[in-house]
């Protein structure tokens, strides 16, 4: 166990007071990102809010969809969180959930997950008084058909209750793959 710090503000630690900081959240915080972000799917479970399946069913079966599709790690791992963050952040769950896999995936990855909620759009918005072509904001992106494609294909897909769904234990190797990465971002803007 590590000794604690003498330091009240952050200004004055010293930097062996730092070091011990560092690795004490690599061991408590880091390395754990995994299970935690599997422990949070699971919060998923229950409600299906008028759809056929619940969320946690949703996300293995957009996952499901994209590994079968032989769809690259980074890309089957954000089908299986992209909607991780649904029963925290409902307004903008696309946004927090593209936060939590930023420092781990590639750029194309990032950018579906953040804007799949407005690509999804396309494939209902009209039936409940919304513009289904917002996504078309999007259209210089290099990135919009990787974001219509893991709509339309996976995500608007993935609520049939007789869909043969893989397990969580198919993905478990992917996601720890996934989160074992040196994280990126820290101390970037």
């Amino acid at each position: 166990m590590a000794t604690n710090g003498t330091f009240t503000r952050m200004d004055d630690a010293t930097p062996e007071e730092l070091a011990v900081v560092v690795q004490e959240a690599k061991v408590h915080l880091n390395d754990r990102v995994a299970d935690r972000l599997l422990a949070q799917l699971d919060t998923l479970k229950g409600p299906t809010l008028g759809y056929r399946v619940d969320r946690y069913e949703h996300s293995l079966q957009t996952a499901s969809r994209a590994l079968r599709e032989g769809a690259r790690t980074d890309m089957v791992v954000a089908a299986l969180f992209h909607d991780i963050g649904d029963a925290l952040a409902p307004a903008n769950h696309s946004e927090l959930a593209a936060a939590i896999l930023a420092p781990y995936v590639d750029d194309e990855t990032t950018w579906v997950v953040r804007h799949h909620g407005v690509f999804q759009g396309y494939h209902y918005w009209h039936k409940i008084g919304f513009d289904r072509n917002a996504r078309d904001r999007y259209r210089d992106s290099p990135y919009f058909d990787a974001a219509a494609h893991f709509c339309g294909a996976w995500d608007q897909e993935a609520f049939d209750p007789d869909y043969e769904t893989l397990p969580i234990e198919a993905f478990e190797p992917l996601v720890r793959e996934v989160f074992s990465r040196p994280a990126s971002g820290f101390g970037d803007d």
